[in-house]
């Protein structure tokens, strides 16, 4: 059988949405977890978002005419950020996924960039593996939370929605606290009205592009995080991801009601600077 690589078109979403659900899905099922993905209607859509961004580049694994798998490369930053890759159950363990990898790191290494990044679930040893195999480092664990809004105030730090005019002094945030700015994941959310700021002693000390599975805040401080968690109306997706080694914000979030579903793996190549301040990634970094 003749795998082909092609890049992705709009038209794949309802296929590579359905691997994806059915992918996610089985490998948490054969772990005793929940599924990431809640079912094929949110994956499509989320395929649906990406094939039609131009910061997004796309990859279509196709067996004989049958799309089999996928990948994505979020390139709306300086640092790019790998996935979902999925692979149908029907054909995993055949090295497809290597080579869907592959693709996205030929596509980083063209386009110069400085750095590459993702989260694999703790509990896939097969992902990790991977990763590994293909230079990628683990940096720390991150513990996805969820549970009701908390609601409440941290003394000395104000949260409110952010604006356009808000955009230079949240990526200086990020840029003091990770080494680059995320300001192109920082536009959309401000276009989709979902960001927020954190502002302590009359300025911006911090940001969230929203409180979900698929969002990222960063802050000078730990309050800043504190703050911005504590202002959301809910946590999407399957939740926020808290980095396990911030022990004061972890052990807040599960004083306040949130529990811990699941362990996730930050893995990079390339540019990565310890941050010197508090964040939560999303589950592309």
């Amino acid at each position: 059988m003749d795998l082909v690589l092609r890049p992705g078109r709009a038209d794949d979403a309802v296929d590579c949405g359905r691997i994806c659900y059915e992918a996610f899905s089985g490998i948490a099922r054969e772990h005793g977890f929940p599924s990431d993905i809640p079912d094929a209607g949110a994956s499509t859509g989320m395929f649906e978002m990406a094939l039609n961004h131009p910061g997004f580049y796309s990859v279509v694994a196709e067996l004989d005419g049958r799309v089999v798998g996928s990948n994505l490369l979020d390139e709306r930053s300086a640092v790019v950020g790998v996935g979902p890759i999925t692979v149908d159950p029907a054909v995993q363990n055949g090295g497809i996924g290597r080579r869907l990898m592959h693709d996205v790191m030929r596509r980083a290494d063209e386009r110069g960039v400085p750095g590459i990044r993702l989260l694999q679930s703790g509990y896939h040893c097969r992902s990790f593996a991977l990763y590994s195999g293909l230079g990628f480092a683990f940096r720390e664990t991150m513990a996805c939370l969820q549970g009701p809004p908390i609601g409440g105030t941290v003394p000395g730090y104000a949260v409110r929605p952010a604006t356009d005019a808000d955009l230079a002094a949240c990526n200086e945030v990020c840029r003091t606290v990770h080494g680059v700015d995320r300001g192109g994941e920082l536009a959309d959310a401000l276009k989709a009205g979902t960001a927020r700021v954190s502002e302590h002693d009359g300025r911006i000390t911090g940001y969230a592009t929203d409180l979900s599975f698929f969002a990222h805040a960063v802050g000078e401080s730990t309050e800043d995080i504190k703050a911005l968690i504590a202002a959301a109306p809910a946590f999407g997706g399957p939740g926020i991801l808290v980095p396990a080694r911030d022990s004061a914000l972890l052990q807040w979030c599960l004083r306040n009601g949130l529990k811990v579903t699941e362990l996730m793996s930050l893995m990079t190549i390339g540019l990565y600077n310890e941050p010197a301040g508090a964040y939560l990634p999303s589950i592309l970094y």
